[in-house]
């Protein structure tokens, strides 16, 4: 059985195929429903309440829509956190490769949200691109709660930082693309016990689903590349990856 530790099947995209997006990860046991807004987050709730055991939720605001997050947005947020139904605050981080939003901006949320999860004991799911440095560093400086680096990219280097902030690395299908960059090598050097699979659907879908809208059922293309390429049996990488996945929770209540 599987874990898709991040997918955003309450997007537009996947929500108005719901019915058929469900029906088709029978074989995914552990679902991360990643919202970026309050519509998606509305939209998760019932899904979570349906199968709680199998379903979590993580709501944040992502850093190229920092531009468009008021007090108000974060007051919806602090009220999600209040009740209950977020089980980890993400994806939140720092996005450099366009220009916009400016640094600052999306700076100043990433550090507010990063005490919210802090004040309410939540896991972070963290997008970085293209600032890996300053992630770290604001990583290192302010977060006191378990750390997911969702869809890493980064270089082996990078990840061997990562790993020293309490952190699981997260793959997704890039793992199993012909030119991935460093994919390959971070699996290869990550231990098995940080390692979580994910597959960000609707986005990059796997080999040999490549070029079709992405789902959490394809994660199993992901979860099968990276037991090749560290050379361990399936049924043992999948067990360990749901024990890494639910080990962000056995800190909370």
């Amino acid at each position: 059985m599987y874990t898709d530790s991040h997918c955003h099947i309450t997007c537009d995209e996947l929500y108005s195929d719901l019915e058929g997006v469900l029906s088709r990860m029978k074989d995914v046991c552990r679902v991360m429903i990643v919202c970026t807004s309050e519509e998606e987050y509305l939209r998760a709730v019932p899904i979570r309440s349906s199968d709680p055991v199998r379903f979590r939720i993580a709501f944040g605001f992502y850093p190229g829509d920092a531009d468009e997050v008021t007090e108000e947005r974060l007051a919806f947020l602090e009220e999600a956190l209040k009740s209950g139904n977020v089980d980890v605050l993400g994806e939140i981080g720092l996005d450099h490769h366009w220009p916009e939003p400016d640094r600052q901006t999306q700076k100043d949320l990433f550090v507010r949200q990063i005490r919210m999860a802090n004040d309410y004991d939540l896991p972070i799911a963290i997008h970085m691109r293209d600032a890996s440095q300053e992630t770290l560093d604001l990583l290192r400086q302010e977060a006191r709660t378990p750390i997911v680096f969702h869809c890493f990219s980064g270089s082996p280097e990078t990840m061997r930082e990562a790993l020293k902030l309490n952190s699981l690395i997260s793959f997704a299908g890039p793992v199993t693309f012909k030119n991935a960059r460093h994919a390959p090598a971070c699996v290869q050097a990550c231990p098995a016990d940080r390692i979580l699979t994910e597959t960000d659907a609707p986005y990059m879908a796997p080999v040999p689903m490549r070029g079709h809208r992405n789902e959490p059922a394809y994660v199993a293309y992901t979860t099968k590349k990276i037991c090749e390429l560290k050379n361990l049996p399936e049924k043992d990488l999948t067990s360990q990856i749901g024990h890494n996945f639910d080990s962000l929770f056995s800190r909370q209540s």
